[in-house]
């Protein structure tokens, strides 16, 4: 036996690991191949270009500082870069997160105002305690059951948000605030009130965007638009005709600012949006890894990510910026032009800066209604519509959570409609395993695989079915009343094989429910079998006892099964002239023998007023002073009879008894005996109606019989 492990040293292994979380920046720069240096560099370069007015522009969409867009850039591509898992991920402000920081903000501070500025970090700090903490605690996998339906609908729910919101920028007109539908209400009424220069600058950048990106995608047409803009502001001076412009720029680091981290009201009032950035930047985060990983085979980590993502979160805030998260173009263009490190997005913050130090007093002359233009270009991109009609025509319950997330961000409050995705994803994750498909399956032609074939006729003894999913507290009931429905509607069929191949996880509630099966079938005078039970699930049933109360012999083996089945359990008179199907390969060479049915089938409840015997009472006959009083009549076929009999039995197939009205004596007792009765029935029946009157039959048949312990006293 192995000594147990202490407290402390698991303790230990605990630290040991969580510590290996902050170690990763010394594993990037300890493993760097100075061979990557000159791609890096070069995809450091493309993604600053793009990432220079996207920064501003995402800062305008969060109503903060344009400085705050830069700051952002900057601190969010440093940190998660150093501590996140993928080589090319680009975190940074985006288009979702920073709707969302407006749309938490704005019923708590007025836009603009230091206490708005300073709740956007606090909020972009909780939100990174909650990821860091997710991935500390190794909770990565958890993102693999939020659907992917909830980040299109969300997606495609925030890029019209930001269209709409932009058209009021982009035309210079000066408007309340409200929901998308007062906004697009006040647009067309206010239309005619749009500053002429204003709106041509806005048109004119989202259809330059337009053609430069059919010329060329590399082209950073974002960045060019809103250089030619400028340029035409400072020439004519459009800033002095009523053409608002950004201003000055800050040219100085990252100051750091003091979080109210003792605030609990604000606390309390942010929760709810900062899990949301929280729980949007981790799916998107691990979507991204995930599209990335695919074309560069590296294995990612989703702890290691959540880790990133969370320390870039929390010193966004520090460093006066707010949330960010991954970028799905930023990364997609990181990778295209060649980044094969972490430390390509090292090298964009550090352009960035470089940017930030050169162009700061030139942001006087950059107009807002072309950054209102990149905007609206850049949101409209963000609705995929291929992924929307496919998640159209795939499962219902995706395209319920991808329009019911769609609505609710158009309609609702942006967190709760996040949260509300979330919880619908869950809900469908409880639905989908909570109610596994357990389908009654048959052979295929060949006889080598089993699949589902509703339209076929089934065997009137042996139901196989498989369950497809796990026997866990949620999904027992619908997998009983499945089977129990199943064997309501084919009550003959007293006999069920389970394929368990797909039961991957199995709880006493699944043991609980397995023995109810077991009961409901032997109570009928049937059993229930097993094959393909895999080790993980046989060891609970192992540890629970279930394994003696089914049995050894009922845990088969694939290959065999049926033929074990066919050959012990089947009977062979059910075959034989009651089912004109051949569903297994064991019946392709019974004779049929539909033809002489002519009674009622013996499965239906009426047995005739038919005299029975125990095995007991026969054997007691059989040994007493009048055993040739009566004739114990075998009709079973005779490849039965040889294999075992009652030595004082005659042989009489029930085929025989059926076509000759003379082969039994019409004036002595007869005692029929079969397997397990039901051809003893049968047979009795028969010569009932042929008016022989004294019939008995043996109850249970040889399986009674042998059970009885009859057969060994008969031989002794």
């Amino acid at each position: 036996m192995f000594a147990e492990i202490s407290p402390q040293i698991k303790l230990g292994r605990a630290f040991k690991h969580t510590l290996q979380y902050f170690e990763r920046p010394v594993v990037i720069f300890r493993t760097y191949d100075r061979r990557y240096l000159r791609p890096d560099l070069i995809a450091g370069l493309t993604i600053a270009v793009i990432l220079l007015p996207q920064a501003i522009a995402f800062a305008l969409i969060a109503e903060l500082p344009p400085q705050m867009g830069l700051y952002t850039a900057v601190v969010g591509a440093v940190f998660a870069a150093l501590w996140g898992s993928s080589n090319q991920m680009q975190t940074g402000p985006t288009n979702s997160i920073s709707l969302l920081v407006s749309s938490t903000l704005a019923g708590i501070y007025v836009a603009g105002t230091p206490e708005y500025i300073v709740a956007a970090g606090m909020m972009a700090f909780m939100a990174g305690v909650l990821q860091l903490s997710m991935g500390l605690a190794r909770l990565g996998i958890l993102i693999n059951f939020v659907s992917h339906s909830l980040l299109v609908g969300f997606a495609t729910g925030a890029g019209i948000i930001i269209a709409i919101r932009q058209i009021e920028s982009l035309l210079g007109l000066d408007l309340p605030g409200g929901t998308v539908i007062d906004t697009v209400t006040n647009v067309v009424v206010h239309f005619s009130q749009s500053h002429v220069e204003t709106a041509v600058i806005g048109f004119g950048t989202m259809i330059f965007i337009i053609v430069i990106k059919r010329i060329n995608p590399k082209l950073p047409a974002a960045l060019l638009s809103i250089v030619l803009a400028s340029f035409i502001v400072f020439i004519f001076h459009l800033d002095q005709a009523g053409v608002e412009v950004v201003g000055e720029l800050s040219g100085q680091f990252p100051p750091i600012v003091p979080l109210p981290i003792f605030d609990f009201d604000l606390i309390a009032q942010l929760s709810p949006g900062a899990l949301a950035i929280g729980i949007i930047g981790l799916i998107e985060g691990a979507a991204i890894g995930r599209t990335l990983s695919n074309q560069t085979r590296q294995r990612l980590n989703n702890n290691q990510e959540f880790v990133g993502q969370g320390l870039a979160n929390m010193a966004c805030g520090i460093f006066s910026g707010f949330a960010v998260d991954g970028s799905y173009s930023r990364s997609a263009i990181s990778y295209e032009a060649g980044a094969r490190t972490p430390l390509a997005a090292l090298f964009s913050a550090a352009f960035v800066v470089l940017a930030m130090l050169l162009i700061a007093p030139l942001g006087r002359y950059i107009p807002t209604s072309a950054l209102s233009g990149v905007l609206i270009v850049t949101a409209l991109n963000m609705i995929d519509h291929t992924e929307i009609k496919r998640i159209w025509r795939g499962a219902p319950g995706d395209a319920a959570i991808m329009l019911l997330t769609l609505f609710g961000t158009l309609f609702l409050s942006l967190e709760f409609a996040v949260l509300l995705g979330i919880l619908l994803s869950f809900a469908l994750y409880v639905l989908r395993t909570s109610t596994p498909r357990v389908q009654a399956v048959q052979p295929d032609a060949t006889f080598k695989h089993f699949t589902y074939q509703p339209d076929k006729d089934p065997c009137p003894q042996l139901n196989v079915t498989e369950i497809l999913g796990d026997l866990y507290f949620g999904a027992v009931n619908h997998v009983e009343e499945t089977i129990l429905e199943h064997l309501t509607r084919h009550p003959d069929q007293l006999f069920l094989l389970l394929r368990m191949h797909s039961v991957a996880q199995l709880d006493f509630s699944g043991i609980h429910m397995l023995e109810s099966i077991v009961r409901t079938y032997r109570e009928r005078g049937g059993d229930v079998y097993m094959v393909r039970v895999s080790p993980a699930v046989m060891r609970i049933m192992e540890s629970t006892g279930f394994d003696e109360f089914l049995g050894s012999a009922n845990f088969l083996d694939e290959d065999t099964a049926i033929s074990y089945l066919f050959y012990r359990q089947l009977d062979p008179a059910i075959c034989i002239y009651e089912c004109p199907w051949r569903v297994f390969k064991e019946c392709q060479n019974l004779p049929k023998r539909i033809d002489l049915i002519g009674l009622p089938k013996i499965s239906e409840p009426s047995s005739n007023g038919i005299h029975t015997l125990t095995p007991q009472q026969v054997w007691a006959r059989l040994h007493g002073p009048n055993k040739e009083d009566f004739e114990l009549v075998d009709v079973r076929e005779p490849r039965e009879y040889s294999r075992g009999h009652i030595p004082e039995a005659r042989l009489l197939p029930l085929a025989e008894i059926m076509s000759k009205e003379t082969a039994v004596p019409p004036n002595k007792p007869i005692v029929f005996v079969c397997r397990r009765g039901r051809r003893s029935r049968r047979a009795a029946a028969l010569l009932q109606q042929r008016g022989v009157t004294d019939v008995s039959v043996m109850e249970g048949g040889m399986v009674a019989w042998e059970a009885a312990g009859l057969l060994e006293a008969i031989e002794l």
